[in-house]
């Protein structure tokens, strides 16, 4: 098994891709009225924008820990701004 790298397919049940829909809030964001709904979704899509320069900037600068904390913040950035669709 050494050195072995084995693939397996990504999931296509949507719950699994974003972990977010199985929450029991995330009916409420879908209820939002529309002119409630574009401006958060903005403001989660500026933010996963920003986490994820913040994350390169720090791969850059060689600091890991801080790379993957904002590597989170961009995915469930991103994951949350889905969820207003």
């Amino acid at each position: 098994m050494s050195g072995e790298v084995r693939h397996f397919p990504r999931s296509a049940r949507s719950d699994v891709r974003n972990p977010l829909l199985g929450l029991p809030s995330a009916q409420a964001f879908r209820n939002l009225p529309p002119a409630a709904r574009e401006p958060l979704r903005a403001l989660l899509r500026d933010l996963a924008a920003a986490a994820t320069w913040r994350a390169n900037e720090s791969w850059r600068r060689h600091k890991p820990p801080m790379a993957a904390y904002w590597k989170a913040i961009a995915v469930y950035a991103r994951h949350a701004a889905r969820l207003l669709r």
